[in-house]
């Protein structure tokens, strides 16, 4: 397949929430921004050139969802995942966090308890406990930097707790995980056998790295599971408010359909609709040459990294673009901001927002940007912890 090149943008002073949102995030608005998980590349070709069709036309008013935004999504689905879904149970939701919200609010009552597996995605929390309910947190098992799920923890929490839902992260933000078919096929029958609903994230579906494919939960048929994907991730169009909540279960269809009429928000922006649509036609072969890159940027990050900070620990990157490092052996976890904010000048996601202060010392980067940009930051880091 014919690749297509990628370009890099300077976003600074566009309004870009990663760039110009630094002062209100960090305090700092000179800072290398490589937190919030988006890109510094133009999106696809095909989606650029639709959206510019899409405007020359001229006219904005109610729009229909299109036919072709369905097609082209069950196909990628059937074709990239293997995935067969049913025109019928799919939904719309402006973003995966609004889908995440709304979930929790319709599958469970305030006081009630919402089990993740930590560190986690913090939205996953904010979304539980903003809403008045409980997390119950069951913590993965890190090997060396290779997270598993306790499977026996999970069992006892939810017996315990009484939990009636898991919101469940696949590819694993931030660890970076792909989940096997063994382990989608132990969490869904223990969570079937309980009546518990998985909520499962898989906004990071396509950003596969090593040699294991992603495999949709919900495809496995056990269970009751909600998927929640977009392009907005694979194909850096977040800003479109565009992604997919796809309920096989009627009962769940059912309660979803009362709730967001209750709310009244069942569809979104035209050019969310336009954008999908393109990406999942014509974005493969941006995609094949965003994947390289992502990996490239992860392989050399590693080999400065552990070549000059041996006791630092880097999770291996099987699906997301976004790298996990254990920086306990090299710093004091209470002094990290001090580290890679202050001295080092990078604005980072922090290992305790992900669930709390068992993961002080830990770090997110953001490799969805120029190899420039990794190098210099990883650079940075190095400096600070060996001086």
């Amino acid at each position: 397949m014919e690749r297509e090149s990628l370009i890099y943008i300077d976003r600074r002073n566009t309004d870009c929430y990663k760039w110009d949102g630094l002062e209100a995030q960090f305090g700092d608005a000179e800072l290398l921004p490589l937190w919030v998980a988006d890109m510094d590349f133009q999106c696809p070709a095909p989606v650029r050139q639709a959206i510019s069709a899409w405007a020359a036309h001229g006219v904005f008013g109610y729009y229909k969802t299109p036919d072709r935004y369905f097609d082209a999504f069950l196909r990628w689905e059937r074709e990239e995942h293997g995935f067969t879904v049913e025109r019928e149970w799919v939904r719309f939701s402006p973003g995966i966090v609004s889908a995440l919200y709304w979930a929790v609010q319709f599958l469970t009552e305030p006081g009630d308890p919402v089990t993740v597996l930590t560190p986690v995605y913090y939205p996953f929390l904010s979304a539980i406990r903003d809403t008045a309910r409980i997390v119950s947190a069951c913590p993965l098992k890190n090997q060396g930097g290779i997270y598993f799920i306790d499977f026996e923890g999970l069992e006892r929490l939810l017996d315990e707790s009484g939990s009636r839902l898991l919101i469940f992260s696949s590819p694993h933000n931030p660890v970076g995980r792909v989940w096997t078919r063994e382990e989608l096929e132990r969490i869904c029958r223990i969570c079937d056998r309980r009546g518990v609903v998985i909520l499962s994230d898989e906004i990071h579906q396509d950003l596969i790295l090593g040699g294991k494919p992603h495999i949709p939960t919900a495809s496995l048929g056990i269970g009751r599971v909600i998927t929640c994907c977009s392009a907005s991730k694979t194909f850096n169009i977040a800003g479109l408010k565009n992604a997919f909540v796809i309920l096989p279960d009627g009962e769940l269809r059912s309660a979803f359909d009362t709730y967001v009429k209750r709310i009244c928000v069942t569809d979104g922006p035209s050019v969310g609709y336009v954008a999908a649509a393109a990406a999942f036609e014509g974005g493969k072969p941006w995609l094949c040459s965003l994947l390289e890159q992502v990996r490239e940027n992860y392989q050399a990050a590693c080999g400065e990294l552990l070549d000059a900070l041996p006791r630092a620990v880097i999770s291996p990157l099987e699906g997301t673009y976004l790298m996990w490092i254990d920086l306990r052996g090299c710093l004091d976890p209470e002094k990290t901001k001090a580290v890679i904010q202050d001295a080092c000048g990078l604005a980072v996601d922090y290992g305790e927002w992900f669930g709390g202060d068992e993961w002080k010392g830990f770090i997110r980067l953001n490799l969805a940007t120029s190899m420039d940009n990794v190098i210099l930051a990883v650079r940075r880091i190095i400096a600070a912890l060996t001086d």
